[in-house]
């Protein structure tokens, strides 16, 4: 994609310029080369500097001269034609207007000032006296300002921008009080707030500052970008960082190194139509006072690529760190919801269909901690191994060692013969290897579970995970029904990490194997060499391109075309085009025909941040026409370079019972 804006980005840049103190015409020149070299160099739509960056925060009573004044205003107007054709330019100015001098943030634009916005908390304690010079935005009644012949709106109720972006503007002390002037901007729709800001560096306050930006940015559903003064400010009491941040609903995107002494450029791609989906998602983002909307124009176009990159495995933590936080929390929340299942329902014995999986061995690993959060015995957790026709040794073998090394109570029954003469009941041939071939096994092997739970008094625990439910790649009536599934909300990605976590921390062998087995539901018979042959990802596509694309899909909201144009760029060097399309045809036309079996899927614990329970996340007709999405990937398969071969498409069917 040549164009990030028709993904719905769009890129703003930060400027922390080496300042003159008390010289606004250095400054201006600083700024107005490192504004040239930021859309030179990374095109963004628009680019922010810091607190009073045209004098420097810095200059203490020098701001009751009007000669540093004077020549602020000149200096302001001569960056005033720098903008022409260019992208809006955001600097910190001071700014009289009726004998009194407010420190601003100045929106240039096309050769003018298109908007001023004063400052509206002044802090006057510890190390600040903003007081001592500046007059508050409460101070003031009036709209408008007189600048240069012309008059400029004025005041805290502006938001600016286009149609596709719209911010608004906070300087540095706004956004550290409890009502900051950026929620009632936020909630009439700015979804970029910008803040110029002069924040010193003491011990421990980075981090902070980081929470600050964050946590505005995820209560606003919004962007936040937050641009300090640097280091070559005045260093006589203080010593400033030049901290910039870029936040986007919560998650910081863009940070750059601080104490720099020269000047320097930080940019992100902001996701506007991922913020724009949130916010519709959103009903409590209300409007609750009038706000004057001033348009600016923006780019048209910024032809370059992301700078971002998309993680390629959404659901599994990124921070090592923080993996094992990550895995405890979610094994917890599992447990936790199966433990109170039981104890409401005075349940005592849970059964799990164990194949040598990762599913089910996920499924079991909750067993046994919910067990132990209810006081209860190990065998309490009945594990049944059911070989079938596609049984290999090593999953069969792998499910009774870590069934028996547990404890629990271990089952082995054959379903062979049971469902031979369930194909002789139907007219089955047993050498015709279709869907019906396969379905018979599964449900077979529900039946066993639920006819065993009721002859021990039990609870049968599903182990189907939240991939396997986005795709429907379950029979229904057979693994697809559990009276409770605990993996419902767990995609296979984060699976396999989970199992893989607890056999390093168990330094757990038959674990390890489990992890490194294909994904298999074993319902055709073995290789002649007696390894598995059906594998699932040579049929269904590859699992970490679908929970790319169930991430995108569902949690970001993101359209077809976009997660394809992302996914390409995510996956760049894995796979080709052609592929990502095949599969992402693939998770369209699955998704959306097998809504019936979601329709009645068990309860289960809602996990992250993706859930496809009727009940709570996802309500879609079962019968929805595939028209849509024909015509969409149609339209993608022509801006492909090689065509898709025929064969490789997926065919439209509609629902497909299966």
């Amino acid at each position: 994609m040549d164009n990030i804006k028709d993904l719905g980005f769009m890129r703003v840049a930060t400027i922390t310029p080496e300042v003159k103190i008390a010289d606004p015409w250095a400054n201006a020149q600083e700024i107005k080369t490192q504004y040239n070299k930021a859309i030179a160099e990374n095109q963004p739509a628009l680019v922010l500097t810091p607190e009073l960056s045209l004098t420097g925060y810095t200059c203490g009573d020098l701001f009751g001269d009007d000669t540093l004044i004077n020549e602020s205003n000149a200096a302001l107007k001569d960056l005033m034609s720098a903008t022409y054709n260019k992208p809006p330019l955001v600097v910190g100015a001071p700014i009289r207007h009726k004998n009194k001098l407010f420190n601003c943030a100045v929106v240039l634009a096309d050769g003018a000032i298109k908007c001023i916005i004063p400052k509206t908390h002044l802090p006057n304690y510890g190390e600040f006296y903003d007081k001592r010079y500046f007059a508050s935005s409460k101070d003031n009644k009036d709209t408008e300002v007189n600048l240069f012949g012309e008059k400029i709106p004025f005041g805290t109720d502006i938001i600016f921008g286009d149609d596709f972006a719209k911010f608004g503007i906070e300087i540095c002390e706004d956004a550290w009080v409890p009502n900051p002037p950026a929620n009632a901007l936020a909630e009439n729709g700015a979804n970029v707030i910008l803040n110029l800001s002069a924040s010193n560096e003491i011990i421990g306050k980075a981090n902070y500052r980081k929470q600050l930006v964050n946590s505005a940015s995820g209560r606003q559903i919004g962007a936040y970008v937050y641009c300090s003064a640097g280091a070559t400010e005045s260093s006589a009491d203080l010593v400033f960082g030049g901290h910039s941040l870029i936040s986007e609903n919560g998650s910081l995107i863009a940070e750059n190194k601080r104490f720099d002494l020269t000047s320097n450029i930080t940019c992100a791609d902001i996701n506007i139509r991922l913020l724009n989906n949130f916010r519709r998602r959103n009903m409590s983002m209300t409007n609750i006072s009038d706000m004057r909307n001033i348009d600016v124009k923006l780019p048209d176009k910024i032809p370059t690529k992301l700078m971002r990159k998309y993680s390629k495995t959404p659901f599994v933590p990124q921070n090592e760190s923080k993996r094992k936080e990550r895995c405890d929390e979610i094994l917890e929340i599992q447990s936790t919801a199966l433990a109170q299942r039981m104890k409401a329902s005075g349940i005592k014995k849970i059964v799990v269909g164990l194949s040598g999986g990762l599913d089910s061995t996920l499924a079991f690993i909750v067993m046994q901690k919910a067990l132990k959060k209810l006081n209860l015995p190990p065998e309490n957790l009945v594990a049944v191994t059911m070989p079938g026709f596609g049984t290999t040794n090593r999953t069969k073998n792998n499910a009774v060692e870590l069934a028996t090394n547990a404890g629990a109570t271990l089952l082995t029954i054959d379903i062979k013969d049971s469902v031979m003469q369930h194909f002789k009941d139907i007219g089955q041939d047993p050498n015709t290897h279709d869907v019906t071939y396969e379905n018979a096994q599964a449900r077979e092997r529900t039946q066993v579970l639920f006819d065993l739970a009721n002859k021990m008094g039990g609870m049968v625990i599903g182990t189907g995970d939240l991939s396997e439910i986005a795709l429907g790649w379950d029979t229904y009536g057979g693994d697809h029904l559990s009276n409770y599934s605990v993996n419902a909300s767990v995609p296979k990605t984060l699976v396999r990490f989970l199992v893989s976590t607890v056999a390093d921390e168990e330094n757990n062998d038959i674990l390890r194997d489990i992890c490194a087995t294909p994904v298999s539901p074993e319902l055709l018979p073995p290789n002649a060499d007696g390894t598995i042959a059906q594998i699932t990802e040579d049929t269904v596509g590859p699992y970490e391109l679908h929970d790319y694309f169930l991430y995108h899909r569902v949690r970001l909201g993101e359209d077809i075309a976009t997660t394809f144009n992302l996914a390409c760029d995510s996956f760049e060097g894995n796979y080709d085009k052609q592929t990502i399309f095949k599969w992402l045809s693939k998770f369209e036309y699955r998704f959306a025909t097998q809504q019936f079996k979601r329709n009645c899927m068990p309860d289960g614990p809602k996990i992250g941040t993706v859930s496809l329970s009727p009940r709570g996340d996802l309500r879609m007709p079962t019968d929805a026409s595939l028209g849509t999405i024909k015509k969409v990937l149609e339209r993608i398969e022509q801006t492909i370079n090689q065509p898709i071969k025929e064969a490789t498409k997926p065919s439209v069917k509609g629902i497909f019972y299966s």
